[in-house]
């Protein structure tokens, strides 16, 4: 078996790509990419990479599932077109999983392109929170600076430490949860799947680690948090109303 897969899913991502291509191939033993729509995928590609290109366009967790399928690592490292790895963050984060049996995901310090961190380890949502998040009543609480219990944003450290859940932009999963899982839920229109993969994660007695000796950039375009009025909007809406269906016992935690 392969022991690192990577896959990168790109919604016409071909610029960012050209980046981001070069960097993760040689740190892991196979790339595939998930061409999701026309001008997915650059015209020239570091040796060895695959693409897969869909008939027509998928939702992510689809698309991350197809990409599971078609690989064979025993651990997947997941993504996005635009984050920037440093050259030896997959390798920290698998060196750190091959420690802990029960590691099911692992994600890195992420940073912001001019160098200020990124809060990725989160504690599951409450309902307060995410009324707070995703309504006006974020001008009056700025999110990344006045919720501190949900974003942890006291709490920078330096070495390994377990997270309820991890954004997904850039994750390392181990296939065996994924098995046991059936992989990420494809129910999910776009939002939400990282959460909902991580508190099945939780529930099934796996281990979620941050794991700050991996580093990445990340510029995050935080779409849903610059307009309130958009299919966006309504797709976190949807997606966190999935959530709450699927896991009713979370309404203690929501």
């Amino acid at each position: 078996m392969t022991r690192v897969s990577g896959i990168v899913v790109s919604h016409g991502h071909a610029r960012e790509l050209e980046t981001l291509l070069p960097i993760l191939a040689p740190q892991v033993d196979e790339l595939l990419v998930v061409a999701n729509r026309p001008g997915s995928v650059t015209s020239a590609l570091p040796p060895g990479v695959r693409v897969l290109e869909n008939a027509h366009p998928r939702r992510l967790s689809e698309n991350v599932n197809l990409g599971t399928a078609a690989t064979s690592g025993e651990w997947l490292v997941y993504a996005n077109p635009d984050v920037v790895p440093e050259p030896d963050a997959v390798a920290a984060l698998v060196s750190f999983g091959e420690t802990r049996e029960r590691c099911g995901l692992a994600g890195p310090r992420t940073l912001w392109p001019d160098g200020r961190w990124q809060p990725t380890r989160r504690r599951f949502p409450t309902v307060r929170g995410t009324i707070v998040r995703r309504t006006p009543l974020r001008r009056l609480r700025p999110p990344l600076e006045g919720q501190r219990d949900h974003y942890l944003l006291d709490e920078d450290v330096e070495g390994p430490i377990e997270a309820d859940w991890l954004l997904g932009a850039f994750l390392l999963m181990r296939r065996a949860m994924l098995d046991e899982l059936g992989g990420w839920d494809e129910g999910y229109r776009h939002y939400v799947e990282d959460i909902d993969l991580a508190y099945r994660a939780m529930r099934a007695g796996w281990e979620r680690w941050y794991v700050p000796a991996a580093t990445v950039t990340h510029d995050w375009a935080q779409v849903i948090d610059r307009r309130f009025a958009s299919r966006h909007t309504l797709w976190h809406a949807r997606g966190m109303a999935r959530f709450v269906r699927k896991h009713p016992e979370a309404l203690g935690r929501l």
